[in-house]
């Protein structure tokens, strides 16, 4: 591949079919192919409305959508400072190893430094062993003591209807955290 032809771009609404896309090609490398649940109008929404709640980057090579980031703030209270969330990284499969992930990721990095953000973080499936030796070897570091927590659905409707205050009926003090 000729790096000149690769260019990184803001992605716009109108790319909007191509991101939705490349989410569901995601979804079915990392073999949950149902799991994607987004249309188009959700991710103008929260791409392009007020507030934005996401920002993207679109790679192209010879002009053509090769690969996208999709990205967000987060924040860090003992930094005292936002950071960077890279939400999915995706490149599609036939111009995979030709530096496209690692120019997308290199750009995340590069806003991240320019916003003064003091991390970059991201999740990795343990499996995806390709992935994890890239990242390794661009200096993350994977942490093993933090573990990812979700609600999401039933559990996360019931949670949000109870009032776990102290001296509620319906809550026990020692239930409070």
């Amino acid at each position: 591949m000729n790096p000149s032809d690769l260019k990184i771009r803001p992605a716009t609404p109108g790319d909007t079919p191509v991101i939705l896309r490349f989410i569901r090609e995601l979804a079915a490398y990392e073999r949950e192919p149902d799991a994607v649940l987004a249309t188009e109008a959700d991710l103008l929404r929260d791409g392009w409305g007020q507030p934005a709640r996401f920002s993207a980057l679109i790679a192209e090579h010879g002009g053509v959508p090769a690969g996208f980031a999709l990205y967000f703030t987060t924040y860090s209270t003992w930094r005292g400072h936002h950071g960077i969330r890279l939400e999915d990284l995706y490149v599609t499969p036939t111009l995979r190893n030709h530096g496209i992930g690692r120019a997308l990721l290199a750009r995340v990095a590069a806003i991240c430094v320019d916003q003064g953000c003091p991390r970059l973080e991201w999740d990795v499936l343990e499996w995806n062993e390709p992935a994890i030796a890239v990242y390794r070897h661009l200096g993350a570091v994977m942490l093993r003591e933090w573990r990812i927590m979700r609600l999401s659905e039933d559990a996360l409707a019931s949670l949000a209807a109870r009032d776990l205050t102290p001296n509620h009926p319906t809550g026990h003090p020692t239930d409070a955290a």
